[in-house]
């Protein structure tokens, strides 16, 4: 376990909030081919936690722009809106996926200082299906200045609006924190009645990797004839992700004999 001194340095660290339950996300969640651990978080509310740290590597691409693609992905792969929260120790941010509308987010620099724009954080309320009055309010005091609210204040701060939602992270798992702090406390909170992407195999998901399949092929098509760059990129990104799914190979359930 990190000491506390370790937990308190700047770090970079991302988790995914996605509005469906752990039974229904997993699944999905499995196709990233990044190894994720899942738990309920609250009322229709599911947190993943990525177990892997590649993507953190020295020259690779920054925590915004995989978490982007992460949140992408499980948006396109399920009816449901994804946020991601991402921090590095010079910002912190957020990126909300839902369907194939295009991504957006909000960003801090390590003080607080807001450099977003606030018609980001509109479009958040209104894709999450927030009060547009309370709730927009409480979300507009977090792109305004405050000397005493860091970037991580600024996340905590959005995860308690949220929480009118029904969203209740487990204990420990904090916007922030340093990533083996977050495994951790998720490993202890994924209890009997949760679910974890690793317990996920073929059928199951290749049925999904199908379903793109089927999906994406006629969109890019359609949007070929139609000249709709967007529809052949939606569907090309179907297709690609569902025919990496069915090349892929999938663990046996839990309990089974090799």
């Amino acid at each position: 376990m990190p000491s506390a001194a370790e937990n308190a340095a700047p770090v970079t660290g991302a988790l995914l909030l996605c509005r469906g339950t752990p039974d229904t996300v997993a699944p999905v969640a499995r196709l990233l081919r990044e190894p994720m651990r899942a738990a309920a978080a609250g009322e229709g509310w599911t947190v993943l936690v990525p177990e892997g740290a590649p993507w953190r590597e020295t020259g690779g691409d920054p925590v915004e722009r995989v978490v982007t693609g992460w949140a992408g992905a499980l948006a396109v792969g399920g009816p449901w809106p994804v946020l991601a929260l991402w921090w590095d120790p010079g910002h912190s941010g957020f990126v909300l996926a839902s369907g194939f509308r295009r991504p957006v987010g909000y960003e801090w620099l390590a003080g607080g200082t807001p450099v977003g724009e606030d018609e980001a954080v509109r479009t958040v309320a209104l894709r999450l299906g927030l009060d547009p009055v309370l709730d927009l309010q409480a979300l507009d005091v977090l792109t305004r200045g405050d000397s005493d609210a860091d970037a991580r204040a600024r996340l905590i701060g959005l995860v308690a609006v949220l929480a009118r939602t029904g969203l209740v992270l487990p204990p420990g798992v904090t916007p922030g924190a340093s990533m083996p702090v977050l495994r951790v406390a998720l490993r202890a909170a994924v209890g009997e009645g949760d679910a974890d992407p690793g317990i996920w195999w073929g059928p199951v998901v290749r049925a999904l990797c199908v379903v793109q399949v089927g999906l994406g092929v006629p969109m890019a098509l359609w949007g070929l004839h139609r000249r709709r760059p967007a529809l052949v990129l939606a569907g090309g990104l179907l297709a690609t992700t569902g025919t990496a799914g069915l090349r892929a190979r999938f663990p046996a359930p839990l309990g089974t004999p090799p």
